[in-house]
């Protein structure tokens, strides 16, 4: 899911996380469509998320405000047990 996301180049907002500010108003247009561009690919990236999670486990998942709150929780929830090998060569078909 990682290699997928990263593919998209909506990794470094799945690992950095997203925090929109509040006081839209006070920012220039530039860094208003900054933020605007990061809440897309924030969004992008939750729908990804969503798709690939199975839903008994996306159920359990309290933070889905943000995609590093998922990713976090996945994280978590399903831990990789691939230490010294890639997780293609463990037999992970989840991969993430």
């Amino acid at each position: 899911m990682e290699n997928f996301l990263c593919s998209k180049e909506y990794w470094q907002v799945v690992e950095t996380g997203f925090s929109a500010t509040t006081h839209d108003t006070d920012l220039s247009d530039e860094q208003q469509k900054a933020i605007a561009d990061q809440r897309l690919k924030d969004l992008r990236a939750k729908n990804y998320l969503f798709q690939a999670i199975d839903r008994l486990i996306l159920e359990t998942i309290l933070d889905k405000e943000t995609s590093k709150g998922i990713w976090d929780s996945m994280k978590k929830k399903v831990p990789r047990k691939c230490k010294g090998q890639t997780c293609a060569t463990a037999g992970s078909s989840q991969g993430f």
